[in-house]
């Protein structure tokens, strides 16, 4: 018996490795044949897996396509914006994002033209409130880019709230749903731009993300990265007759890769026949387990005690980095998985996870303590 609680890193579902081996030797028989159906059948597991996507987030039909990661995916977007939407304007970020994104605006801000605007975090908070984002965005603001659930605090940002403002000031929003889709219910509604990852609570693999642009904006969107897959027709060889295609695949670009796509579908599939109201409903009981037992250790909560504001993670805060590395080795040894930051011990249950490992990982904090 093994106690999972890293599904903010790498999610996991009954059957997870049998489905994939049969998904990945089915592709191996199709690619391996001495025949001409490898691309057709290999498109058709790509676009089965896009599709997926667009279902799970209440996306429409051609908006979404495949991408290796979120980084690739926003820089995809911010290069393909019109120069004149981001020249003199500031691109909002919460100091609590993902850092690669950070990274990435920071690197583009000379050259295209903006300014990165960085909303911190209040002395001794543990996220950005949401009040303080708000407040710094103006009309001002080409791009709020909004992380839906923070890998350090499982905090929830108030989405709604973001695109009402955000409409009144003309801004564009971006928002990077990777923590939270999959064990929270999200739609894309009016969000400009949704990128995220298969990797965590939706069970998949590296390499298999996903964009989401909005139909209307897509278009004028003209991607500096670009290819011969970037068109209506990939076989489109002449030189001098380049077009965008008039949906997502103009951010395709060169041959897609599509084997991490195969391997996460059965993760999707998973997710969608189980439901996310019925993860949802798990990961709260044992969310609640935990909550408790940090109350009555006395670790204090670094996480919203309300759900409703909540991700799927519970961070708690040991006395020290070192002492929660000691939790983190105590709780190894006894087959029971958790990783920290700092002297933030990040508990994420899923499915995979028990209520018997739940106890067993209580008992370990315990003794430690």
């Amino acid at each position: 018996m093994a106690g999972y609680f890293l599904y903010h890193s790498i999610g996991h579902f009954p059957g997870k490795e049998e489905e994939t081996q049969a998904a990945l030797a089915a592709f191996a028989r199709d690619w391996s044949s001495l025949d001409d159906e490898q691309w057709p059948k290999a498109l058709a597991a790509r676009s089965r897996f896009v599709n997926t996507w667009e279902d799970l987030i209440g996306a429409a039909r051609g908006s979404m396509t495949t991408t290796e990661n979120v980084t690739v995916a926003l820089a995809s977007v911010i290069g393909g914006l019109p120069p004149e939407r981001l020249r003199g304007k500031r691109i909002l970020i919460a100091e609590d994002c993902f850092p690669s994104l950070h990274f990435l605006l920071a690197g583009l801000a000379e050259s295209r033209g903006f300014r990165l605007d960085t909303v911190g975090k209040r002395p001794g908070a543990d996220f950005v409130e949401d009040e303080d984002f708000l407040a710094e965005l103006g009309s001002d603001v080409a791009v709020a880019l909004v992380t839906w659930v923070t890998s350090t605090a499982s905090k929830r940002a108030n989405l709604d709230a973001i695109l009402t403002k955000a409409r009144q000031a003309g801004s564009l929003v971006a928002v990077d749903i990777t923590q939270g889709v999959g064990i929270l219910d999200f739609k894309v509604g009016d969000c400009d731009v949704v990128f995220g990852s298969s990797l965590k609570w939706l069970c998949g693999y590296s390499g298999a993300g996903a964009l989401y642009v909005r139909p209307e904006l897509l278009r004028t969107v003209k991607p500096d990265l670009r290819g011969w897959f970037s068109q209506p027709n990939p076989f489109n060889w002449s030189l001098d007759t380049f077009a965008y295609a008039p949906d997502a695949r103009r951010f395709d670009h060169g041959t897609p890769a599509v084997l991490a796509a195969v391997a996460s579908q059965p993760g999707l599939d998973f997710v969608m026949k189980s439901g996310v109201a019925a993860l949802r409903a798990h990961n709260l009981a044992l969310s609640d387990m935990l909550i408790e037992a940090a109350r009555d250790l006395g670790l204090p909560l670094v996480s919203p005690h309300d759900p409703n504001q909540r991700g799927g993670s519970v961070m708690i805060k040991a006395q020290s980095p070192d002492h929660a590395a000691d939790m983190v080795s105590a709780a190894k040894r006894k087959q029971i998985y958790l990783d920290h930051r700092g002297a933030v011990l990040r508990l994420s249950p899923g499915i995979s996870t028990t209520t018997v490992e739940v106890e067993i990982l209580i008992s370990t904090l315990h003794s430690i303590l």
